[in-house]
């Protein structure tokens, strides 16, 4: 055991011997100031040749399809047109994920590329997948839509409208006359309106006054849906201009609603405002958001 510990010592003797050596030579010497001006100038260097970009492009196609399949429950959605819709599209070449939304009446299947592949020829090879399997459409599927999303679709900057005395209602007319504004600065790629309650015109059918003028609900419908809308007919030309004729128009004012003519009786047209209220006003509320201000507490 001695001898064991006058080898231990020795060795430790050598080892801070050798440590003291290396420190002397910095310390007597100008090689600590070479190395620190040498290693400015490699990092220095480093930087000035690394690439790098202020707003790097990264390329990743990214699509939704958006399926209507009304009158059925999220879980037929699911089992009927989400889950077949996925493994088709997991087929095609390139696709890293696909994933899905299933709600009643409507499915939305997001399809995500891998990291640089060509977006158009993505998106060709997702039109053409779809286009080779319509065959294996369920029936009552009334249409899709395909929508690219783009990296640059993610929003950046949020704007958050808030007061004391304005509701909900005047605070989103408000967001959409920013929105407009915000249109014209350069760059922005998209701006949108989230909550708030969007104008509607709303119509409440009497059902005394219905039945007096013999009115059903069904001839309401009708009557909105066919004066509801605007179509082009034709063009002519005139003086060497060419004119599109255009038949019917949208309802923009409540005044146009409350004159709709939904029947006659006695050869007395009836007006939607004989058998219904209409009221312009904001839509019904589909969420609320409270906003707290301060340190947060317990509940």
């Amino acid at each position: 055991m001695p001898h064991s510990q006058d080898r231990n010592g020795a060795g430790d003797g050598r080892q801070h011997g050798l440590t003291n050596a290396i420190v002397r030579v910095f310390l007597h010497s100008n090689l600590s100031i070479i190395l620190i001006l040498l290693s400015l100038i490699v990092g220095g260097a480093a930087l000035w040749i690394t690439p790098r970009e202020e707003d790097p492009q990264i390329v990743v196609p990214l699509a939704d399809i958006y399926v209507n399949f009304p009158g059925h429950s999220a879980e037929e959605v699911e089992r009927l047109v989400a889950t077949p819709l996925e493994k088709i599209l997991y087929q095609i070449d390139g696709v890293e994920y696909v994933y899905s939304m299933s709600r009643r009446d409507s499915a939305i299947i997001t399809v995500r590329y891998y990291v640089g592949e060509d977006r158009e020829r993505s998106l060709v090879k997702l039109y053409k997948r779809i286009d080779e399997h319509l065959d294996a459409i369920p029936p009552g599927v009334t249409g899709w839509v395909v929508k690219p999303v783009e990296i640059d679709d993610v929003p950046i900057v949020t704007l958050t409208l808030t007061s004391a005395s304005a509701d909900e209602f005047a605070l989103r007319r408000v967001a959409e006359e920013l929105v407009d504004r915000l249109a014209a600065v350069e760059n922005l790629s998209r701006a949108y309106v989230v909550g708030g309650r969007p104008r509607t015109l709303h119509v409440y059918l009497l059902p005394e006054r219905m039945r007096a003028y013999n009115v059903a609900p069904l001839q309401v419908q009708q009557a909105l849906q066919a004066a509801n809308v605007t179509r082009t007919v034709g063009e002519y030309a005139e003086a060497d201009t060419s004119y599109q004729v255009e038949v019917g128009r949208a309802f923009v004012r409540a005044d146009q609603v409350r004159e709709l003519v939904v029947g006659v009786v006695g050869d007395r047209p009836v007006f939607l405002k004989d058998v219904a209220d209409v009221v312009d006003g904001a839509a019904e509320a589909e969420a609320y958001v409270r906003h707290g201000w301060g340190p947060a507490r317990g509940f």
